[in-house]
């Protein structure tokens, strides 16, 4: 019995060189499920075309993402911990934070780097990888792993409760050429958007190009890709949470890829990923939109001020809050922003997280949106 480092590797499934991208696919079979993904995908994006000011809005949805693809790889966090972390750091010296918050929040900072390098004409490509790597490793656990850098020795993927290898990726030596073939089908625009992501995403978790962090990478690159290909108008489409719910077919379908050669199949259940998603996603944008709507008039009846829709711009892009960041940011007079903070609470609109102490401003949350994103 061959061993590596105490680990079985005599079943390792071993990656698929020279078969991406797969010359041969069962379009017959992909026909159905691929309208059916596309036309969920367009449902939604027609509602995020027509959100108000989506960015704002959805904002709680990329932290939550962030949440659950680290949790996917076994970094454990809540959203709360996130959010109440994000509201800390620019107030005070945060001391014995757990890494696992660090690595979550890294997620979202690293997406959103992702995104400005594309809104100023960076298509994807290993440049930006490396740097999105670079961002998402920055601190926490993986920032010994060589963060934007691509693998130098040999990695595998592992079960360590049963101490057995369970995939090995594409060689340290090959890596080179695997990516340039990686970067050259994601630019054919001869190829129909959808498989092209379903086959990506398997060629970028089977190359498995970084010492750590390939599944939030490539499950990042998922979202990034969509936009650029424009089957969502802008970068709020996040999968992890309908992988997690198949996670263990999800990984099985992944090996049978490179074991067996199972790209059509693959395709078809990453088409289920995606149109699972897709009506989540319409269901929480919905709820989100609506409650805006709801708070608007609550705000204004509650305030009674011509400050009220900034308060509650403010609120809905940091549902958690110290009372002194919302009278420093949220563009309101900062004695106006007191009295506000106060007026919602004694609404019952906020929550108090923490109670002031000395200097110590309270921290605050808006439950109604955090009820609908933990959902």
């Amino acid at each position: 019995m061959t061993r590596l480092n105490g680990y079985r590797l005599d079943g390792a499934i071993r990656y698929h060189y020279g078969q991406f991208p797969p010359q041969h696919l069962d379009f017959a079979r992909l026909m159905k499920p691929l309208g059916s993904t596309a036309a969920a995908l367009a449902r939604y994006d027609a509602l995020l075309r027509n959100l108000h000011n989506k960015d704002l809005l959805l904002a709680p949805l990329r932290r939550q993402e962030a949440v659950i693809s680290s949790r996917i790889e076994g970094t454990v966090a809540t959203l709360d911990e996130v959010l109440k972390f994000e509201a800390e750091k620019e107030n005070e010296r945060q001391h014995h934070v757990r890494h696992e918050i660090i690595e979550v929040h890294s997620y979202s900072r690293a997406l959103t780097h992702a995104q400005n390098l594309m809104n100023g004409g960076l298509p994807i490509c290993r440049r930006l990888i490396e740097q999105t790597h670079g961002k998402l490793l920055f601190l926490g656990r993986g920032a010994d792993k060589q963060p934007g850098q691509f693998k130098r020795d040999q990695n595998y993927i592992v079960d360590k409760t049963h101490k057995e290898v369970l995939f090995v990726p594409i060689s340290a030596e090959k890596l080179d050429d695997g990516i340039s073939v990686f970067e050259k089908f994601l630019h054919d625009e001869e190829v129909e958007p959808l498989i092209q992501t379903a086959l990506s995403h398997a060629e970028f978790e089977a190359l498995h190009p970084f010492k750590d962090g390939n599944g939030r990478m490539g499950r990042m690159l998922v979202t990034l890709f969509l936009w650029s290909r424009g089957l969502i108008s802008d970068p709020h489409f996040y999968i992890s949470a309908a992988i997690e719910d198949r996670k263990e077919e999800y990984i099985d379908r992944l090996r049978s890829v490179s074991a067996d050669g199972q790209w059509t199949e693959w395709c078809i259940f990453f088409f289920q990923i995606i149109e699972a998603q897709a009506k989540s996603n319409v269901e929480i944008a919905e709820k989100i939109d609506a409650l805006y709507s709801e708070m608007k008039e609550k705000f204004r009846e509650v305030l009674a001020s011509q400050w009220s829709i900034k308060a509650l711009d403010f609120i809905f892009g940091t549902p958690v809050f110290r009372n002194s960041t919302f009278t420093a940011k949220a563009g309101i007079p900062r004695q106006t922003a007191a009295r506000f903070s106060r007026l919602l609470s004694d609404a019952g609109l906020l929550r108090i997280w923490v109670e002031p102490a000395g200097s110590r401003p309270s921290l605050l949350a808006f439950e109604p949106l955090l009820e609908i994103v933990r959902a």
